[in-house]
């Protein structure tokens, strides 16, 4: 029997279950890929927005990454909330001990209903110790322009900030394009830290877009725990958060979740 692959999310948890450590563990089960997992921090959220947050302490991540990585192994992994430099430092550290190469970063900032998710003062330790070690990091355009420190208004901008991401150690980057003024597309940029690449799709006019950033970053880190080469990765990562807002729940009074189930079941329907 082949052995499956396995994908390890560091992030925060959602108590509505459409992003963070749920968003991942969803999107990894529905890839084939088993999924395991190190807390951050609790938020107390739902579609509405995210009423508190509840940092873990440092070394509560730091020994939840020790326990997977000494006993069940770690094909690939993504970080998401990390709330802190502190969480950041102990990750980082735990990362770089075990050696682990397939690492995807997302870059956690700023919740959908506008709460912070990332102190100030953190992103600093983002760019110094987490993003050395990045694979893939897959910002949206404010956390790109926060990591990048340009302000980006055009395709032009996005590239030199793919550039400067790629410039503090990260070997590849998607910058994605939801939060641009592109009518009714979506352009995200792909920069393997040599060339370009535009990935079009069509923009869904809805409300139920909580976790998309999660659930990308996810399906990301499951297709490369399968070996699949970055840029197919984020092609399939990219259809499968496509599928999971077309399709959707219509759950909550807010930003509702996307439908994790979507992708797997149009495939299903394509065999």
């Amino acid at each position: 029997m082949s052995r499956i692959a396995r994908a390890l999310t560091i992030a925060g948890s959602d108590s509505g279950g459409g992003a963070g450590i749920q968003a991942d563990l969803k999107t990894f089960q529905e890839l084939g890929v088993y999924g395991m997992s190190a807390i951050t921090a609790i938020t107390v959220q739902n579609t509405l927005g995210v009423s508190n947050v509840y940092p873990l302490p440092p070394e509560a991540a730091a020994e939840q990454i020790e326990a997977v990585g000494s006993d069940l192994g770690v094909d690939a992994l993504k970080t998401g909330m990390l709330f802190s430099a502190g969480i950041i430092d102990a990750v980082a550290e735990r990362i770089r001990a075990f050696g682990w190469t397939r690492v995807v970063v997302d870059p956690v900032m700023i919740a959908k209903g506008g709460a912070s998710l990332l102190q100030p003062e953190a992103v600093q330790a983002m760019k110094e110790l987490l993003l050395p070690m990045a694979y893939i990091v897959t910002p949206n355009i404010p956390e790109a322009e926060a990591l990048s420190g340009l302000s980006i208004r055009s395709m032009e901008d996005r590239r030199e900030a793919a550039k400067r991401i790629c410039g503090f150690g990260a070997q590849q980057v998607v910058i994605k394009g939801g939060h641009a003024d592109s009518g009714d597309q979506v352009i995200d940029l792909f920069y393997d830290g040599a060339e370009f690449t535009e990935l079009v799709g069509r923009r869904i006019p809805t409300r139920h877009t909580h976790g998309t950033g999660c659930t990308f970053s996810a399906a990301l880190t499951a297709e490369l725990a399968n070996g699949t080469p970055a840029l197919q990765a984020v092609g399939t990562a990219r259809a499968f958060i496509q599928a999971a807002i077309e399709q959707e729940l219509g759950l909550g009074q807010g930003h509702g979740p996307t439908n994790h189930f979507a992708y797997r079941r149009l495939q299903g329907a394509f065999r």
